[in-house]
């Protein structure tokens, strides 16, 4: 046997020796630990016996290149990628973060007011607008939706007649549902009669249901409305005020119109609708002393004025 042959047959084995001991090592004495500490509740990352193993062929296979390069590894992960992360510019709260999807170029090239369709007749145009609407959220154009069923084009006025069956159909089972819900809660549960009254405004104000069911639904919305104030008033927001208000105003409710308008004035005295639904109802039943006396504290209160009540502050000054 030659001095080269030889050299490398005592290299081998050195390696290989080198390599059983890792493995050995790596088996039976770090794994069991590390698995130990997890068992203890200690949150560590570490490897299997599996990678040890798969380690040990390549040392073997690969005679001081294997293991050389492992140890290298071992030193950089030790010296350079060990360091703490600096996270003092890192932010986490969702707040900053903008979620940007990618436009429906072909749907939004198709859109126009369905009310301006409706007037041209273009019926390619108006179906294509009536396929549109029915893909989006449908809750917020019904009222434009109930137009297209006087449509002379049969189609339209089919896809107008399915959505707003379907959407009725949904709205009077959801609201049957929650209704029968809320009169089961305790008395300081008041999910359902808020979940009720911001359903039930969002569709109601709409108008799209006959007299009659309209004022079943206004009757409902109101003893969802008693039920919260006798709870606890202080979720009765003036924007759900208004909107009761102004339902019951439609149907000519004028008494009950009335004591919502006196309630919403107590409890959210300094906002802008604690003074319009007052004008609107004293200007319907034709109360013109306390109509002026409203408008006259709306002028020298600190409320901040949408351009409709100031337009009706100039034409009643």
């Amino acid at each position: 046997m030659s001095h080269e042959t030889l050299a490398f047959v005592i290299l081998w084995i050195v390696n290989a020796l080198i390599a059983l001991v890792y493995l050995l090592v790596g088996i039976f004495v770090y794994v069991p630990a590390c698995d130990l500490k997890r068992e203890q509740g200690e949150e560590i990352q570490y490897d299997n016996r599996r990678a040890f193993f798969i380690r040990f062929i390549v040392m073997v296979l690969c005679p001081v290149v294997g293991p050389a390069f492992f140890l290298c590894s071992f030193l950089l992960y030790k010296t350079v990628f060990r360091q703490a992360v600096d996270l003092e510019d890192v932010i986490f709260s969702k707040d900053r973060v903008q979620t940007h999807l990618k436009a429906d170029e072909e749907r939004e090239r198709n859109m126009a007011p369905l009310e301006e369709a409706l007037a041209v007749s273009d019926k390619r145009n108006l179906r294509m607008l009536m396929l549109n609407v029915i893909r989006g959220d449908m809750q917020e154009s019904l009222e434009s939706i109930t137009m297209a069923l006087n449509s002379e084009d049969s189609e339209t006025s089919h896809y107008a007649a399915s959505v707003l069956r379907d959407e009725l159909n949904g709205f009077r089972a959801n609201v049957q549902k929650m209704y029968t819900q809320m009169q089961q809660e305790s008395e300081t549960e008041t999910d359902y009669e808020e979940m009720l009254i911001d359903y039930m405004n969002r569709v109601l104000s709409q108008k799209i249901f006959t007299t009659l069911e309209q004022t079943k639904y206004v009757n409902m919305l109101e003893e969802a409305a008693e039920s919260l104030y006798q709870k606890n008033c202080a979720r009765l927001s003036a924007d759900r005020y208004e909107g009761l208000c102004i339902k019951l105003l439609d149907l000519k409710k004028f008494p009950e119109t009335e004591k919502w308008c006196e309630r919403l004035a107590q409890q959210h005295g300094n906002t802008l609708a604690a003074y319009t639904c007052r004008l609107k109802l004293y200007f319907t039943m034709g109360e013109r002393e306390k109509f002026f006396q409203v408008l006259d504290e709306l002028k020298h209160s600190d409320v901040i004025i949408d351009n409709e009540t100031l337009e009706l502050i100039r034409i009643f000054s």
